[in-house]
C-alpha cells in the first residue's frame, strides 16, 4: 500500500479507538480502582482478544459470522448477556472507599488477582463478533489487491494495534488521575452507576446488531 493510504489508515483507527466503548471504558474503570500498574492485566486480556479477532478476521472467520445468522447471533446474544452481567454487578457494588498506594495490602485484595482483571478484559474485548465482521470489511479498504496480501495485513493489524493499546494506557491513566478526586462515597456511588449503566446499555444494544 502507499504511504498515503496507511496515513488514512492511521487517522481513521485513530479517531475509531478513541470512542468511548465497552474496551475503553473497562480500562478507565481499573484504572481508577486499581491504578495504572494494575490494570496491565486488563489491558493485556483485552489486547489479546484482540490479536485474536484480528486473526480470525483474516483467517476468514468474520467472512464466516457474516454469512451464519446463527453463529452470529449466538455469539451476540452471549456477549450482550456477559456485558449485561458486568453492568449489573458494576452498578449493585457499594461505594467501598478506594484503598491507598498500588501495594497497600488493602489495594492489592480489592485488585483481586491478575487473572481475574486479564480473564475480564478478554471477555469483554471477546464479547462483539460485530468486531469480526468490522475487521473482514476495514482491511480490505485499505489493501492493494495487486500487492502480496500477508505482509499488508501485518502492517495493518500492527499499526492497529499499536494505536488501540495507546488508548487504552491512556485511558487507564486518565482514570488513575481522577482516582483521589472520586474517593468519596457520592462521586464512587455516581462512578459505579454510570459505569453499570454505561455496560448494561452496551449490552443492550449490542442485541439490536445485525450482521450488515
Amino acid at each position: 500500500m502507499s504511504l498515503n493510504t496507511w496515513l488514512v489508515f492511521v487517522v481513521t483507527v485513530f479517531f475509531v479507538s478513541a470512542t468511548p466503548g465497552p474496551n475503553m471504558l473497562l480500562a478507565m474503570t481499573h484504572g481508577i480502582r486499581f491504578g495504572v500498574r494494575r490494570t496491565l492485566p486488563t489491558i493485556a486480556g483485552l489486547l489479546t482478544a484482540l490479536g485474536l479477532i484480528m486473526g480470525g478476521s483474516a483467517a476468514g472467520l468474520g467472512a464466516v459470522l457474516a454469512a451464519s445468522e446463527l453463529l452470529f447471533s449466538v455469539i451476540k446474544y452471549a456477549g450482550a448477556a456477559y456485558l449485561v452481567w458486568l453492568g449489573i454487578k458494576t452498578w449493585r457494588a457499594p461505594p467501598t472507599p478506594l484503598s491507598g498506594p498500588e501495594d497497600s495490602e488493602a489495594a492489592v485484595a480489592e485488585a483481586g488477582t491478575g487473572w481475574q482483571r486479564f480473564r475480564t478484559g478478554f471477555l469483554v474485548a471477546m464479547s462483539n463478533p460485530k468486531a469480526f465482521v468490522f475487521f473482514t470489511a476495514l482491511f480490505p479498504q485499505f489493501m492493494n489487491p495487486q500487492a502480496p496480501q500477508m505482509p499488508q495485513l501485518l502492517v495493518l493489524a500492527g499499526t492497529f494495534y499499536v494505536i488501540e493499546s495507546s488508548w487504552q494506557f491512556a485511558y487507564a491513566a486518565g482514570g488513575a488521575r481522577l482516582r483521589g478526586w472520586l474517593n468519596s462515597p457520592v462521586r464512587l456511588r455516581l462512578m459505579n452507576r454510570f459505569a453499570g449503566g454505561s455496560f448494561t446499555a452496551a449490552g443492550v444494544a449490542l442485541t439490536t446488531v445485525s450482521r450488515a
